[in-house]
């Protein structure tokens, strides 16, 4: 049988740990499996606290794999500033923002397809972000994402307005 003939899982996005990061490319991980009988559904390594910036490419991997995303929903403590909504790739994806400071984005499918995803502050090291992430897609994962960030170092270490963008330098490797 060639990979052609091959049946191919939908809806599960690649475990794409260790490609090599090109610029613009949204750090992310989500589970690859029909169950999601964890807390997260995933994780997202942002490069800065610009949602304008950031979000679009994170939209555009998710809808790759997903479907067209409806709805964002944002810590609104972790983030510069925050718009009601944005056009991205044509479509416009509603942003809401709550005081939650759980150190997750909820993506919204659909009417009530929702998923939770650990949001990796972006300070962190490529290794306490690779650990974060990885330990946020197991799939007996019922640890809350905030202790997630404790236990592998990458909680945050200094306040939103101290961040600045990281620049590429600062963030090559793989996530």
């Amino acid at each position: 049988m060639s990979d052609a003939d091959t049946p191919r899982e939908v809806n599960l996005l690649p475990d794409a740990m260790h490609h090599a990061v090109k610029p613009g490319t949204a750090l992310l991980r989500l589970v690859t499996t029909h169950t999601r009988e964890g807390n997260l559904d995933g994780a997202w390594w942002p490069r800065s606290r610009d949602i304008g910036a950031e979000l679009p490419a994170l939209i555009t991997a998710l809808t790759e794999h997903l479907g067209p995303i409806v709805r964002v929903g944002l810590d609104s403590s972790a983030w510069e500033e925050l718009p009601t909504r944005l056009i991205i790739d044509d479509r416009i994806v509603h942003i809401d923002s709550f005081p939650v400071g759980d150190d997750t984005i909820l993506i919204t499918r659909g009417d009530q397809d929702l998923f939770s995803l650990l949001v990796v502050p972006p300070h962190a090291t490529p290794d306490a972000a690779r650990a974060a992430m990885a330990r946020s897609v197991r799939f007996d994962n019922i640890t809350p994402a905030k202790q997630i960030l404790i236990d592998t170092g990458t909680g945050r270490a200094r306040p939103i307005a101290e961040e600045g963008p990281r620049t590429g330098q600062e963030r090559r490797g793989t996530a």
